[in-house]
């Protein structure tokens, strides 16, 4: 047997150096160039809008219809469905109160970690009658600090719904007529941050 000639060993060395610097660089490369295309994986994305800045609801904490102030208390992790409807906004308000009562059911022993805030201007405030039985309703009273932290709540073509963090702040918006499979799952990333 033969020994491979120095000239021989020292190209194929090269050659392997060459190949893996090559790998190295390319994907870095690659991953530079997806970066800045905006390509996420799906399981990164989100159905709402993400809110930036998010609206900050901390000062302005709503009054209950039923009495008292509904306090944000970040250390029970609680996360919030928030709507502000209008008073005229009978079928559509059924139609979302079904959803968003379809929506809670479906997190199952989470459903404890969600509370669904409807913020009316006069009572009686709420979901139309018989529309949902949701235990984690809670009435609060709309007003100008807690609206104006709201992006966009006048949509004209509908009502928006908001995602609250723990903490107070709007972090999430669907638009009018949204796919509430989208808020779920959305939710559902969310609560598993614990």
């Amino acid at each position: 047997m033969t020994a491979p000639e120095p000239a021989d060993l020292r190209k194929r060395n090269r050659g392997v150096l060459l190949l893996i610097v090559g790998l190295f660089f390319g994907s870095l490369v690659l991953a530079g160039v997806l970066r800045f295309t905006g390509w996420r994986p799906s399981g990164m994305k989100n159905h709402g809008e993400l809110l930036d800045p998010p609206g900050d609801l901390r000062e302005a904490a709503p009054m209950r219809f039923a009495g008292g102030l509904y306090e944000w208390k970040p250390i029970e992790r609680k996360w919030r469905i928030l709507l502000a409807p209008p008073a005229a906004c009978a079928d559509e308000c059924a139609r979302l109160a079904r959803d968003i009562d379809t929506v809670w059911q479906l997190f199952g022993k989470d459903a404890r970690d969600v509370d669904v805030l409807w913020a009316c201007d006069a009572a009686p405030c709420g979901p139309p009658t018989n529309a949902t039985q949701m235990p984690a309703l809670v009435a609060v009273r709309s007003s100008p600090a807690l609206r104006a932290q709201l992006p966009r709540v006048d949509d004209p073509g509908g009502v928006p719904v908001y995602v609250v963090d723990p903490n107070g702040f709007v972090i999430l918006r669907y638009a009018p007529g949204f796919d509430p499979a989208g808020l779920r799952a959305d939710l559902a990333k969310l609560l598993k941050l614990k």
